[in-house]
């Protein structure tokens, strides 16, 4: 919703001051000079990148009109499965989580936190790390390299479409200037024609820079900059799952070690120490 605001707002205000200044909507309307610069702008892209690139950017765009799913509640989720996970392993010992672990979906513990199944990479990204210290690979300085290694690769394969929208809307003021050009021959060939009609060929013409610029700034390179936050965003889950697993291998208590976690959420979802301790306290009683 917040994207389809934004670009009522860009049309409403370019083309309402057009309108308030006297200009004749129908003078923009050039199909052909659309179809010039996205249809080049389209051919550029699929030639510019790979199929990997390609079906992964086809992929991310319908999920930038959905609102956000990181909120607050799925972040007290992902403490308490932790808080819950950690406790276990301290009071029954490590083998008590493996069939958790080896099949989460089937897991009752698992099952009680939703919001954290619906995030596969989050949860392959938690048992696979808690799969590691059932074989006995418990340490942390190991374990916290190949965590931080494991996100930088998520980061970097989740950049790739954001490079490419991004390398798209770069090249649409391009197409408009060749648009534009083509208007020129257009104009320059029919130059026997009387002034009105060759002052309208001028105008379509330039109608093909505008709308290049347009396309450019006002569509497709917000939604790369919209790309790059919602894969900061995404990455989140992952750091609090480090941040919680390495504070416990080195010794910290579930309590603290879910803290630690906490404390590398965003602010604007990150909950308040009292509401996970209330959430823990509830869980505790639910739970005896």
């Amino acid at each position: 919703m917040p994207i389809i605001i934004g670009y009522v707002i860009v049309l409403g205000c370019i083309f309402g001051s057009f309108v308030m200044a006297g200009g004749h909507l129908g003078a923009l309307f050039q199909p052909l000079e659309l179809l010039m610069i996205g249809g080049g702008a389209l051919g550029a892209f699929v030639v510019a990148n790979d199929t990997k690139v390609i079906k992964a950017t086809k992929k991310v765009l319908p999920k930038l009109f959905k609102g956000s799913k990181y909120s607050r509640e799925l972040y007290i989720q992902l403490l308490l499965l932790l808080f819950r996970l950690l406790t276990k392993i301290r009071t029954e010992g490590l083998m008590s989580i493996e069939s958790d672990v080896e099949e989460p979906e089937q897991s009752p513990l698992f099952a009680e936190y939703p919001l954290i199944m619906a995030d596969e990479h989050a949860v392959e990204f938690l048992t696979d790390y808690l799969r590691l210290m059932l074989t006995g690979n418990n340490d942390p300085f190991q374990l916290e390299n190949l965590m931080d290694n494991e996100i930088d690769t998520h980061h970097a394969e989740g950049e790739l479409p954001v490079h490419a929208i991004s390398k798209m809307s770069d090249g649409l003021p391009a197409f408009g200037i060749v648009a534009a050009v083509m208007g020129v021959v257009h104009t320059m060939e029919s130059i026997g024609l009387p002034p009105a009609e060759l002052g309208m060929l001028i105008a379509h013409a330039l109608v093909g820079t505008f709308l290049g610029i347009l396309l450019a700034y006002g569509f497709i390179a917000p939604l790369s900059s919209l790309a790059e936050q919602k894969l900061h965003e995404s990455a989140k889950p992952l750091h609090c799952i480090k941040v919680t697993l390495i504070a416990s291998l080195n010794g910290y208590p579930p309590a603290l070690a879910i803290e630690f976690g906490r404390k590398v959420l965003f602010s604007t979802e990150r909950p308040s120490f009292s509401e996970v301790d209330d959430e823990i306290r509830k869980s505790k009683a639910t739970n005896k």
